[in-house]
């Protein structure tokens, strides 16, 4: 049996450096983050779903409903475009040393996202269902084959950049 042993410090060093780069990798995360929320910010402006299928439209009676509601305000026909435009506006990204989250904290983006059935919440105080009629699953958060792409390069230039360092 043959054993060898290497003992070099500026071996062992940058090893040292480059597991503290993958034990921390916030700035990758970082990254994939701003990534994907513009990438998921440019899906509204074609609503369009990751998968590259279009959102279903808005119903006639959520227009009417805007239109009752939002006397002075003019009404976006475009699906997931409310009265404020809030959801196409607050996606944003959450990024720790090995991971990162994409999403909206707004209370219904969940159910854009997976779509709910009439009553599916119960019902209000005077007795309606909630939600008033089905709302179509329109998502708007996952990656597509681009973002996938787009992901492994940003992968792969970190590595190049952390391995050269």
């Amino acid at each position: 049996m043959i054993s060898t042993s290497l003992d070099d410090a500026n071996l062992t060093a940058g090893l040292q450096r480059l597991r503290m780069q993958l034990t921390d990798m916030t700035d990758l995360m970082q990254d994939l983050g701003e990534l994907l929320t513009d990438s998921t910010k440019s899906l509204f402006a074609e609503g369009i779903a990751p998968d590259g299928t279009s959102w279903a439209p808005k119903s006639q009676a959520t227009i009417d409903g805007y239109q009752q509601r939002e006397k002075k305000a003019r009404v976006d026909f475009r699906p997931l475009f409310g009265p404020t435009g809030r959801l196409s506006s607050e996606v944003f990204y959450q990024a720790g040393t090995t991971s990162m989250e994409i999403g909206s904290a707004l209370i219904y983006s969940a159910v854009q996202q997976f779509g709910a059935s009439k009553g599916q919440f119960g019902t209000a105080a005077n007795g309606s269902s909630i939600p008033w009629g089905d709302i179509p699953a329109r998502p708007f958060i996952g990656l597509s084959d681009e973002d996938r792409a787009n992901v492994n390069a940003e992968i792969l230039e970190y590595l190049a950049r952390i391995t050269a360092a």
